[in-house]
């Protein structure tokens, strides 16, 4: 029996409070306001980088008096029961991740699950957020998106895991590490097409801020030439199956009716291409070989 929980910033039953706070992914003063506030009055503050807590808390004027530890992958499973003994005795515990929100492709789901499982209240203090900030940035359809952090970085697993998605019609928000982002959006193009349309958002909300747009075989030719930064990478999902009928001779006759309202023959064939679900080579192939 699954018993309901009451979610309050206060924990009444004796037992401390787990809260996540975001943290800047670029800018500090888009720090949320009550992150300041958590900081200063934790009783443990678990820190994915103390390096960059202390840059953080120095930027924002905030003197930390509980007691810091590190939380990072190399030791989430270790030091995830001594945080739960200080929920359970009552402590505040704020975890921070380098940037974003905790627990979303950073350290903090295990320590989550923990303290669910003890019925220990869990709070988060919201803020900026990578995923979403790419989504809204990214010109692509937002109504219906899935998050899938990080690809595999070996070649077979990562084409594997694509081909699982090439059927996706949610738009899809990957991470990336720069210099494997050439490598990804080769990867994506192939299972997914290379007019699939995508935006590659790079050190988001940071000073050399940029967002590329256009269909993945020209972004894999623009990130072959050298990728820097923090990258966020944005791909529009497969069109829905439609009854747009496939055969060549059909597919040409459509494009010629959307040419005759005065669009071009490229942007007649993409149209197309997307009504049908189909790739736009094989729309240009039924036009031209007709």
């Amino acid at each position: 029996m699954i018993r309901p929980v009451t979610n309050t910033a206060r924990s009444t039953a004796g037992t401390g409070v787990l809260v996540l706070a975001a943290t800047p992914i670029g800018r500090v003063e888009d720090a949320p306001p009550r992150l300041a506030a958590e900081l200063a009055t934790a009783d443990v503050v678990a820190a994915e980088d103390t390096r960059r807590l202390r840059r953080l808390t120095s930027d924002l004027g905030v003197e930390v008096t509980g007691r810091v530890v590190s939380y990072f992958e190399g030791n989430e499973s270790a030091r995830t029961p001594a945080l739960v003994e200080a929920l359970e005795a009552g402590d505040r515990v704020l975890v921070v991740t380098d940037a974003g929100m905790p627990s979303v492709s950073d350290p903090g789901y295990r320590l989550v699950a923990a303290a669910v499982e003890r019925d220990i209240a869990i709070t988060a203090v919201p803020g900026p957020s990578a995923v979403l900030t790419a989504l809204a940035v990214s010109g692509l359809p937002v109504d219906r998106f899935c998050f899938e952090g990080f690809l595999p970085r070996k070649a077979g697993e990562r084409a594997r895991r694509l081909a699982g998605l090439a059927d996706e019609q949610r738009t899809m928000v990957f991470f990336e590490a720069p210099h494997r982002t050439a490598a990804a959006l080769g990867a994506m193009a192939e299972a997914f097409d290379a007019d699939r349309r995508a935006a590659v958002c790079r050190e988001l909300t940071k000073t050399h801020e940029e967002v590329r747009r256009g269909g993945l075989g020209s972004l894999v030719t623009w990130a072959e030439e050298g990728v820097r930064g923090e990258v966020t990478i944005v791909v529009e999902g497969a069109s829905a199956t439609s009854d747009v009928p496939t055969d060549p001779a059909s597919l040409a006759a459509l494009v010629a009716e959307v040419e005759e309202d005065g669009t071009t023959r490229k942007d007649a064939i993409l149209e197309v291409a997307r009504r049908a679900g189909l790739p736009k080579r094989v729309v240009y192939d039924a036009v031209h070989k007709k």
